[in-house]
């Protein structure tokens, strides 16, 4: 939102107005100084502090302050004293923390860094693979500046939109970011402001789009100054996992949805992110007529200046109403599906504890994956004792984000442990090729690409009594799994637990079968005729085992048949399956196993011998193209 501001008040120089690029934060004036607004209804008295020089504010409609200095510049460092209190607090809407959340803001020129991103246009829903990346353990160093040199790996694996984890300022050496407190600060950990616009600009130069993890469900629960400011920012209104729930319907609610909707267009605008990865949207409740998140994604793609910018949300029960189009839904562009996580999960490990009770691994569930997407569409779940999930038959397959790990999921394994460390290789590669042949979106989570075995740990540097109570909170959600009950965990606010979750990049090189695995069926899923168009074409499957099943895409003139067996061998004396009989005139030619010694398979056994009977060899992925043969 742009609006003219009148600058005739207390310290200001000028009796113009400019158009600011957000309703609140600080700005430079083109004119000279910089103007300040925020909203602070709550206090009785307000001073700015710029460079140690205190300024009055003047009172505005609905508990908004602003002011205009005239000695401000880029760099400024400022704050706020409430009602005499000597602390200087910092802006709630502050682009900087340089020395953390706790300290004062720094006034930012967003204008100053030149982008070299002129010719790209943005993303789309199709054809992505996407990247989930933390970047405090994405490389040794930890910064922005570091993970560029990266980037053109993941362009060659054929990694097209980088997810970056959240990076709002957060209190502390280390963590994932989902208790940041200074929403509109990136994070002094991983460099300044403009080394993550550099790091966008080098991503869109490689042909990379890059969109950020955002969490709207809660505040952090150290260096969070927002009540301080105005009590409105929370409800108690409604039960929330992770302490107080944002106000977006209750009195005063207004200025908190516009933060929230700014800052979901601040990153889209200023930093040329090209979308949004919503956490837990489950836990952001709002009874208005307009949902906040449909108003939140309308106003992130108003700021993105006609690039095509990319949407998606972690939703529990995985609610449909996400990507269907206003006004029955949200009009997002995706939904994580945990659904075939978890049931990946069980058929590559065998443990259906806690949350995974609800899924058995079989082929029958794999298959209903691929041909419906999410498994629970309002059917009861046993482990809730209750109905989850929302039909969802009709929603393009593109809209279910498909994943075998991400950050909650490997943490939840107690070891922070991958699949490399938790089944055989050959299961793994079976799987791997149904992620990323699937009519889903893939993403992987960093390193997966090259089978990293290293963990990834839940960690968080909070200190004393909230360091303890957030150890203990972590402990008992680990306790619904059973075997973890009497397992010494690691502790969040070590600093050894942080440093065991960086990732080990010589391991790029120790596993090349993993790395070739990933590029070659990210290559077949882009250029192959018929499995480029998965979400497209009719698709059909049919469970052959427990352990086995088969996915066919019908293309014109020609089709692939996928088969999968996570069991052992299977040679069937009869095989009554239609879906296997090749189309008329045309035979079925083995284009790929899973089983090559090029990913570390012990050799192919072509599935057909010479009298049409099948051989299917077991903790395999096969991809079977039709040809057409004369005569016949």
């Amino acid at each position: 939102m742009t609006r003219p501001l009148d600058l005739s008040h207390e310290g200001s120089v000028r009796a113009n107005a400019f158009a600011r690029s957000m309703p609140i934060g600080a700005e430079l004036d083109p004119g000279g100084g910089a103007h300040f607004r925020v909203w602070a209804p709550t206090p009785k008295a307000i001073k700015l502090v710029v460079d140690g020089v205190e300024h009055a504010m003047a009172s505005e409609p609905d508990g908004y302050r602003s002011a205009h200095v005239a000695k401000a510049r880029a760099g400024s460092r400022y704050g706020f004293r409430l009602d005499g209190d000597e602390r200087l607090l910092p802006d709630p809407a502050s682009r900087a923390q340089p020395d953390g959340p706790h300290a004062p803001s720094a006034v930012v020129d967003p204008s100053a860094y030149r982008w070299g991103d002129g010719a790209w246009h943005g993303v789309r829903r199709e054809g992505q693979v996407i990247y989930e990346m933390h970047v405090g353990t994405f490389t040794r160093e930890g910064s922005w500046a570091a993970a560029i040199g990266k980037l053109p790996f993941l362009q060659d694996v054929g990694v097209s939109l980088i997810e970056m984890m959240p990076v709002a300022e957060f209190p502390g050496r280390f963590g994932w970011g989902y208790d940041g407190v200074a929403l509109f600060a990136p994070t002094r950990l991983y460099g300044a402001p403009d080394d993550l616009r550099s790091f966008i600009d080098a991503a869109h130069q490689l042909g990379i789009g890059v969109i950020l993890d955002v969490v709207y469900n809660h505040f952090g629960p150290d260096a969070n100054y927002l009540p301080f400011f105005a009590s409105a920012y929370n409800t108690k209104k409604y039960e929330n996992e992770w302490g107080e729930a944002v106000n977006f319907d209750s009195d005063g609610s207004g200025p908190v949805r516009e933060f929230v909707c700014e800052n979901a267009a601040y990153w889209v605008r200023e930093f040329h992110f090209d979308g949004l990865r919503l956490d837990a949207t489950q836990q952001i409740f709002d009874d208005s007529p307009r949902n906040i998140v449909a108003e939140l994604n309308a106003k992130a793609r108003s700021a993105s200046g006609g690039r095509g910018i990319l949407v998606v949300a972690e939703n529990e029960p995985q609610d449909s109403r996400l990507v269907r189009p206003e006004p029955r839904g949200y009009g997002l562009d995706g939904i994580w599906n945990e659904d075939l996580h978890h049931a990946a999960h069980v058929t590559l490990t065998s443990r259906n504890e806690a949350y995974y009770s609800d899924y058995t691994g079989s082929a029958r569930e794999l298959l209903a994956c691929v041909k419906h997407g999410f498994l629970y569409q309002g059917q009861r779940s046993t482990w809730q004792k209750k109905p989850r999930g929302a039909p969802s038959l009709d929603i393009d397959p593109m809209q279910r984000i498909t994943f075998l790990e991400n950050h909650d999921q490997v943490a939840n394994a107690g070891f922070g442990q991958r699949l490399v460390d938790l089944t055989d290789r050959a299961r793994l590669r079976a799987m791997t090729a149904l992620l990323l042949l699937g009519p889903g979106t893939p993403m992987l989570f960093q390193g997966q690409e090259f089978a990293s075995s290293t963990p990834f740990l839940y960690f968080a540097d909070h200190r004393d009594e909230l360091a303890q109570a957030v150890a203990k909170g972590r402990r008992e959600f680990l306790m619904q799994f059973p075997s973890l009950a009497e397992v010494a965990l690691d502790q969040p606010a070590a600093e050894a637990t942080f440093e065991k979750s960086l990732i080990d990049w010589s391991e790029r090189d120790r596993n090349a079968w993993a790395v070739r695995l990933h590029r070659d069926l990210i290559a077949m899923r882009r250029e192959d005729p018929i499995l480029s168009r998965a979400a497209k074409l009719r698709l059909d499957g049919a469970v052959l085992t427990e352990d086995a099943f088969v996915v066919r895409l019908f293309g014109e003139g020609e089709d692939r048949l996928l088969v999968f067996n996570f069991g052992l061998d299977w040679s069937p004396r009869v095989i009554p399956e239609p879906l296997l009989a090749p189309p008329p005139h045309a035979r079925w030619r083995l284009a790929w196993s899973s089983h090559d010694p090029a990913y570390g398979g012990d050799g192919i056994r072509p599935p057909l011998d010479a009298d049409g009977s099948w051989f299917v060899q077991g903790r395999a992925a096969l991809v079977l193209a039709s040809e057409s043969v004369e005569g016949m």
